[in-house]
């Protein structure tokens, strides 16, 4: 399989469009977003043996008992913090592959990213940068523990589930930021949305989803 960033067959043009209609038709309205859907080689974020894969609308294993995350759930999460205030400084915690990394790269001014296992840390930074992607910095850390040095952020994504909120991620957020975070025990998890105001949070359920869970410390 090609390793094109262009795509030939079942990575090419053709499928990336069908892909955004089928996005479209769930219900992601922001153009930003699908636009980014259809140019960002999903295909080089996963093993070339699942390259011919890589534009339906369903999660992939990307080793380390990882996935790339659903496309459907990677638009819903970024087309909510970008439909909600600015992207000037962007914590994402599980960076994975780096998929989700490179559509908040192209949205935001800077990305921080943190990932606790240290083959796909390694793998995302080579990544991006092979994409011309300079404008994200990649830690291997505890992602439950943010980014303190870089805090406040405009925006904190999580790719991860936790049974509760970790209050220090809350923390990171700069007055006016938002975090979307999937929260909830395996198979009952909701994809909540919170807002820090002048007088604290506030919190809003969106959708039912299901990620992996939330782990602490690194490997």
């Amino acid at each position: 399989m090609s390793k094109d960033p262009n795509g030939i067959g079942l990575t090419s043009q053709r499928v990336r469009n069908r892909l955004v209609e089928q996005l479209r038709g769930m219900g992601i309205a922001s153009e930003a977003v699908l636009e980014l859907v259809r140019t960002v080689p999903r295909h080089l974020f996963v093993d070339e043996a699942l390259a011919s894969r890589a534009y339906e609308n369903t999660a992939l294993p990307i080793g380390y008992g990882q996935t790339i995350s659903q496309p459907y759930i990677v638009a819903a999460m970024t087309e909510l913090l970008l439909s909600t205030g600015p992207l000037g400084r962007v914590l994402e915690i599980g960076g994975g592959c780096g998929y989700q990394t490179a559509l908040l790269a192209r949205l935001a001014g800077t990305v921080y990213s943190i990932e606790r296992i240290a083959g796909l840390a390694n793998r995302l930074q080579e990544r991006l940068l092979d994409l011309g992607i300079r404008n994200v910095h990649v830690a291997h850390g505890d992602g439950r523990e943010g980014w303190m040095a870089h805090a406040p952020f405009d925006a904190i994504l999580v790719a991860a589930a936790a049974p509760d909120v970790p209050v220090s991620l809350l923390g990171q957020l700069a007055v006016g930021g938002r975090m979307v975070m999937p929260l909830g025990l395996p198979g009952e998890q909701t994809l909540m949305l919170w807002r820090r105001t002048s007088e604290g949070f506030l919190e809003e359920p969106v959708q039912r989803v299901s990620f992996v869970p939330l782990v602490e410390g690194v490997s």
